[in-house]
């Protein structure tokens, strides 16, 4: 098991999906607030873990994908926290898979430092754990929004998103 080359591979499909769709849609995503951003994660979260209690689901996209979604909206969140430009509504492609890039680098370099620390904690996790983490770090974001984003003590808004794309890293490598 090498966490190493295990993260890389599923930021990889993630990140396939996220560019693709990129291609696709263009950066339509531009003008989500945070407030959408956390919404669109709290709504796949929420489907995972309904889909863990009543052990079954009737929509086919399966809850890998979910967690992919959450990985990629994760991102946006990131990248629509550093550019306060909303007239800013179409980023070129490269543009958009450098952002995606820089974002995951430094996800998996604080995943990397905390995994040193915890030992590999969340290889004994479960997956129901990692969603209802998620959604505990949404409801972080949601105060701190309504703090006006400030905060006393806690981590911000972007250490949140961070720790979403790791729980998300972590379900999919388990999964």
């Amino acid at each position: 098991m090498n966490t190493n080359h295990q993260y890389d591979s599923a930021v990889l499909s993630c990140k396939e999906i996220f560019l693709h769709k990129a291609a696709d849609y263009g950066t339509s995503w531009r003008v989500y607030r945070i407030i959408s951003v956390v919404d669109q994660i709290y709504i796949k979260a929420k489907r995972i873990r309904t889909i863990q209690e009543k052990g079954e689901q009737r929509i086919g996209d399966d809850i890998v994908s979910e967690f992919k979604g959450i990985l990629n909206y994760a991102i946006i969140g990131l990248i629509q926290l550093d550019i306060q430009d909303d007239t800013v509504e179409d980023l070129p492609l490269e543009t958009v898979a450098s952002l995606y890039e820089e974002k995951v680098t430094i996800a998996k370099a604080l995943m990397m430092d905390k995994n040193h620390d915890y030992g590999e904690a969340w290889r004994s996790m479960s997956q129901e754990s990692f969603v209802d983490l998620i959604l505990a770090k949404l409801l972080r974001i949601k105060k701190i929004l309504s703090n006006d984003g400030k905060t006393i003590m806690s981590e911000g808004i972007d250490a949140n998103f961070y720790d979403i794309i790791n729980y998300a890293v972590f379900a999919l490598i388990l999964s």
